[in-house]
């Protein structure tokens, strides 16, 4: 069963609010390097990561130092904005929406969000062998509730640059071998 290494990026300059695909910011660029520090000894392995800047940012250090490519996958992207929603007005709707259930987000928005999880899980599912995945907060909670079977949106509050290992049946099945650090994590 392969191993799925799943990375939340580093601190961005920017809020969800603010910035569509904001960079890392100085603390984030630090805590990559120190993310590739950590998963350094366990490769070279493939490294995929979120098409958005502050996953592929948070990737390039320990892509470099493996000297392998980061294959860009949008399945392990961060949860859509529902439609119609600026910029301005998407934080409210995740923030209400992080406080309830995956079932509750998809009967109020649509499938659009069973769909974003479906394709996440299956992605991840379809990996054969041990993985790094950058990726994002909600992303990542979507595995940890497949694994714990939580309906949950947020099950763990996920620092930048922690470190979720999950095993994978390649049927869909995940099991957590171990929970990434947690934080009072700011979502903005």
């Amino acid at each position: 069963m392969p191993r799925l290494h799943l990375v939340r990026h580093g601190r961005a300059t920017a809020g969800w609010n603010v910035d569509p695909d904001p960079a890392l910011d100085d603390l984030g660029r630090r805590q990559a390097h120190g993310v590739s520090d950590k998963l350094f000894v366990l490769g070279p392995l493939p490294v995929l990561s979120s098409p958005l800047r502050r996953c592929r940012e948070t990737s390039q250090p320990l892509a470099s130092r493996w000297g392998v490519d980061v294959v860009i996958d949008p399945r392990v992207s961060e949860i859509p904005s529902p439609q119609g929603h600026t910029l301005e007005t998407r934080m409210d709707w995740l923030r209400s929406a992080m406080a309830g259930t995956w079932s509750q987000v998809i009967a109020s928005d649509g499938l659009r969000y069973a769909d974003y999880r479906d394709n996440l899980l299956g992605a991840l599912a379809s990996l054969s062998t041990d993985t790094v995945i950058f990726s994002h907060f909600i992303a990542i909670n979507v595995v940890i509730s497949a694994a714990t079977g939580d309906d949950r949106m947020v099950i763990a509050s996920l620092d930048n640059c922690s470190v979720t290992t999950v095993s994978s049946d390649g049927c869909g099945g995940f099991t957590i071998e171990s929970m990434g650090n947690e934080a009072d994590t700011l979502i903005r």
